[in-house]
């Protein structure tokens, strides 16, 4: 039986499970500088898209202003991220329309608790990061050059025809970096949108103001990965810098697009109750106290297995913290079944939706108001 890309995809996701993912390249790590290509335009498999944000400097040399990180990339040679390289002074993005991992989650998973509740994403994702976490989930992917995953050919166009056939509600840049793979996102969610499908952007928030605010009015929802409220966790730990995300964050404070954050908790690293009381106040401050933020359960991975799981007394203590400095919902992730996976009405105190892992048990909601007080719950409902 013949069969084409689109139903290729569009079965796969159904049978496997919701899951779709090129598997890597057989002998890993990272590739060395050596590897980049030779020629006056990238390599044949790779995408061969002029990026947008950056400005030509003298001698063929560009300086990119997509992300904090400035890079200052010489003719043939690529910036931070692995995924952009510059040819004759002229800067390509490597992985437009080149997805190295197609999925259907729950948007639960991203987590986004006030969007949408009880659908699906159709969530993609290009090799590349312009961050090091060094406890990366998704470190296959996110730390190795598109050379090294096998990648599927997907323009925007039909990303958006997959997302409707499949019935996913939104499509969702995930997994790896997506400002890495800015020219993409923008492109695919202007193509939902044709089809009446939302975009939401699942990212650390590491990218430059007229990017970021671009990309804000392109899309419906954001879930931030605030990684700590310390420069030194992000030089140490993400070979990042803290002030940045803090920008881009009060950026997105004035915005009307839905936001959430997720402050993943490890051991030893971020999870001082002090620096969480400064920084809940700080979010209360500047962001409001609307905001949901998940305090999220690590697990030892990638390069940070000597440290053990968060212990769930640590996550209730930062819930603890956030509730009294006057967040309203703050949940614990991570931790299926936990009673701070639910979202509860501030004016009540009663569950208005009820979690269990990804899956939504019980819903006390209508119209986005409490079905017990009637109070407003802030979200995206339907």
């Amino acid at each position: 039986m013949k069969i084409n890309r689109r139903n290729f995809l569009k079965c796969s996701l159904a049978t496997a499970g919701g899951a779709l993912a090129a598997p890597l390249i057989s002998g890993g790590g990272m590739l060395g500088e050596s590897a980049v290509a030779s020629g006056s335009a990238p390599q044949p498999g790779l995408s061969q898209v002029e990026a947008k944000y950056y400005k030509k400097l003298e001698d063929k040399e560009i300086e990119c202003e997509l992300c904090p990180r400035k890079c200052k990339v010489g003719d043939r040679e690529r910036g931070y991220c692995g995924v952009r390289e510059n040819h004759d002074g002229v800067y390509y993005t490597l992985v437009y329309s080149r997805p190295c991992s197609v999925h259907k989650d729950p948007i639960e998973k991203k987590p986004l608790f006030h969007f949408l509740p009880g659908t699906d994403a159709f969530s993609l994702a290009t090799a590349g990061c312009n961050l090091n976490c060094k406890f990366c989930q998704n470190w296959e992917i996110s730390q190795v050059r598109p050379e090294q995953v096998n990648s599927y050919d997907l323009p925007p166009e039909e990303v958006a025809a997959l997302a409707l056939e499949t019935g996913c509600k939104s499509i969702a840049y995930t997994y790896s970096e997506p400002t890495v793979f800015y020219e993409y996102m923008l492109d695919c969610a202007a193509a939902g949108r044709r089809k009446g499908i939302r975009s939401v952007v699942i990212t650390a928030g590491y990218i430059d103001h007229d990017p970021w605010m671009e990309l804000i009015r392109e899309v419906d929802a954001i879930k931030v990965d605030f990684k700590a409220f310390t420069e030194e966790f992000y030089h140490d730990v993400c070979r990042a810098k803290l002030q940045p995300v803090m920008d881009a964050l009060t950026d997105l404070a004035k915005s009307n697009v839905w936001y959430e954050l997720v402050y993943l908790m490890v051991p030893t690293l971020n999870d001082n109750p002090d620096d969480i009381e400064r920084m809940s106040k700080w979010l209360v401050a500047e962001l409001g106290k609307n905001v949901p933020i998940h305090f999220t359960r690590f697990t030892p991975q990638y390069l940070l297995k000597n440290l053990p799981p968060t212990p769930v007394s640590s996550l209730e203590q930062a819930r603890k913290i956030a509730l009294a400095e006057g967040m309203n919902f703050v949940y614990i992730g991570n931790v299926p079944g936990h009673e701070g996976e639910n979202t509860y009405c501030p004016g009540c105190k009663n569950a208005v939706i009820e979690r269990v892992g990804y899956q939504i048990t019980r819903m006390n909601l209508k119209g986005g108001k409490c079905q017990s007080c009637g109070a407003v719950i802030p979200g995206v409902w339907n």
